[in-house]
């Protein structure tokens, strides 16, 4: 099927990003937004009439305005699917709107922009299927997949309550720290500090209207957030009471087993670090294919001494800041950039 995205802000780029790079036909059509000639629907009409399966990438308020104005354009051998933060309320106008006629699908892409420029691994979607239409879920299901994503069934009930306790949730936390200044430039911060720095870029970096939509537009966001504030005023009422009292309020630790804990600890934290690592290599052979196909398009070679040359340079720095061997660095990092030249085929 030739793909059809109506609404080209952030993530309806985003997509068009990855249905090119896995060779799929499509066009777009957006009233505000800047959209290359070449992929450009005249008008919403034009978007239907040139293309059997369309997204919906519009923010979730204006999802309904969006399934009027596309619904008397649309025929029975359509398929339609949003991809929306919320599923339950946009899932139940699907059906309103579409019903036994129109093929459709409910999807939350688990990624977004920012997760996608930077490379991170691996690319989930929630499908949540209409009990009409499993046909079309399973198409829905093969393109994800096609694009590299792992793919996770879900009724939207059960997706809104998994996303009020941790998207909604980090969401919520997030505001609420910057709030308080938790994310202003400071001089020093604790490693603990690190991840947390990291989920407050990232929402910084989503629309503003991602957050209103996960409050109020799952039906679960609002007791999630009643049943935080409820655990936080308790913890912060037991660590007053500890102060008073001289008992302590401890978080609880886990067991290092049988062996040395001290040994275990750091087999351990290793262990992650090494799976970290991997992971992050992962990014950066993806981001290396990426700047190949722009070479590619540029008439560039793939292959880019002067630059190898710099890049070690700078990490025999950055080894030397770290009081580490830079020689030893430079060793690792000569064989990360073999590994990147036989990932682009030379």
């Amino acid at each position: 099927m030739r793909i059809g995205i109506l609404g080209y802000g952030r993530f309806g780029r985003a997509l068009s990003t990855l249905l090119q790079e896995a060779g799929h036909a499509y066009g777009a059509w957006d009233p505000v937004a800047d959209i290359p000639a070449v992929r450009r629907a005249t008008s919403l009409r034009d978007l239907v009439d040139a293309h059997e399966a369309l997204v919906l990438a519009v923010p979730i308020p204006a999802l309904e305005d969006a399934l009027k104005g596309l619904r008397p354009h649309l025929r029975p051998d359509h398929l339609v699917f949003d991809v929306g933060s919320v599923k339950a309320g946009p899932c139940a106008l699907l059906d309103h709107y579409l019903g036994a006629a129109i093929p459709h699908a409910g999807t939350h892409p688990l990624f977004g922009p920012v997760s996608l420029a930077r490379a991170e691994r691996p690319l989930r979607v929630v499908l949540c299927a209409s009990p009409r239409h499993p046909s079309a879920a399973d198409w829905v299901e093969g393109l994800f997949h096609s694009l590299g994503c792992e793919v996770l069934r879900q009724s939207p009930e059960d997706h809104d309550r998994v996303m009020a306790t941790t998207h909604a949730l980090t969401f919520f936390l997030a505001k609420g720290l910057l709030a308080v200044g938790a994310g202003a430039e400071l001089p020093f911060t604790p490693p603990s500090f690190h991840a947390i720095a990291r989920t407050l870029d990232s929402v910084r970096e989503d629309a503003g209207h991602l957050f209103a939509a996960l409050q109020n537009q799952n039906p679960f966001a609002a007791p999630a957030r009643e049943g935080l504030l409820e655990a936080l005023t308790a913890i912060h009422a037991s660590l007053a009471d500890a102060a008073v009292s001289g008992a302590d309020e401890q978080l609880s630790i886990p067991d290092l087993g049988a062996r040395s804990p001290a040994l275990q600890e750091a087999r351990d934290h290793i262990d992650g670090l090494d799976q970290e690592l991997v992971a992050l290599l992962a990014r950066r052979t993806e981001l290396v294919l990426r700047a190949g196909r722009a070479k590619a398009e540029l008439g560039l070679p793939v292959h880019d001494p002067e630059r190898e040359a710099t890049q070690l340079q700078a990490r025999r720095a950055w080894a030397q800041e770290a009081h580490m061997d830079p020689q030893g660095v430079e060793d690792v990092f000569r064989a990360v950039l073999r590994a990147s030249r036989v990932a682009q085929g030379q």
